[in-house]
């Protein structure tokens, strides 16, 4: 007799939450269905958009690998207008490689002007990350030692010539020639001695620096 009773309760209690559920469901089917829906539609917006980014990155990056032929080619007018149409529709870091890029391809065309206003326009630009404004900096400043003077290569890169500056290598080189290049030799022996007294100067460039003490010692205007 208890086991019916028990059987009988357990149905009862079967029915009850059965009732319940229905009931919830006629009252919130349609938040619930909704709701569903969107789960669904935003897990397909999700993965859509992966598709879209990963696409788009594959064209933007063979975009910009055409126009690295075009200028291997020796086709630099089209590579440039391949480089600014990236510039102005690309997405991702490829607009600021096409801007770094394009300043290149004007030095290499001789316009040493329009290559340095190129880059100082990617260095003032505070969308882009430092360390890409600091490249573009020291791109002017190779460039202003052929055709500026030293307080023009100071203003670009001397800030960077500092311990522990990740470009301060170059930021002394480009320095240490550049007053060099502007007959003070005493300055020019004092960045170049900073590059062979950092032990973490890279090999090329220290040996380029004790060429250049060399050449000064053997000058006999070091003071």
């Amino acid at each position: 007799m208890a086991h019916d009773n028990d059987s009988f309760i357990r149905e009862v209690n079967e029915e009850l939450r059965s009732d319940r559920i229905s009931s919830v469901w006629r009252r919130f089917r349609y938040y619930i269905i909704g709701g569903a829906a969107l789960i669904v539609l935003g897990t397909a917006g999700y993965r859509g958009y992966e598709y879209w980014h990963s696409h788009n990155a594959s064209v933007y990056g063979d975009q910009f690998i055409a126009a690295l032929e075009l200028a291997k080619d020796n086709k630099t007018d089209e590579a440039l207008a391949a480089l600014q149409t990236l510039e102005a529709e690309g997405g991702g870091s490829y607009p600021v490689l096409a801007r770094l890029r394009s300043a290149t391809l004007l030095s290499q065309k001789g316009d040493a002007a329009g290559a340095i206003a190129a880059f100082n326009q990617v260095a003032g630009d505070s969308s882009v990350p430092q360390i890409v404004r600091d490249v573009a900096k020291m791109r002017a400043a190779w460039l202003l030692i052929d055709t500026g003077t030293y307080a023009q290569v100071s203003a670009e890169v001397e800030v960077m010539a500092v311990p522990n500056h990740a470009l301060r290598h170059s930021a002394r080189e480009a320095l240490g020639l550049s007053a060099y290049k502007a007959g003070d030799i005493q300055k020019a022996k004092q960045w170049f001695q900073d590059i062979a007294n950092d032990a973490q100067s890279p090999r090329n460039v220290a040996n380029r620096a004790q060429i250049m003490l060399d050449t000064i010692a053997a000058s006999g205007k070091a003071p």
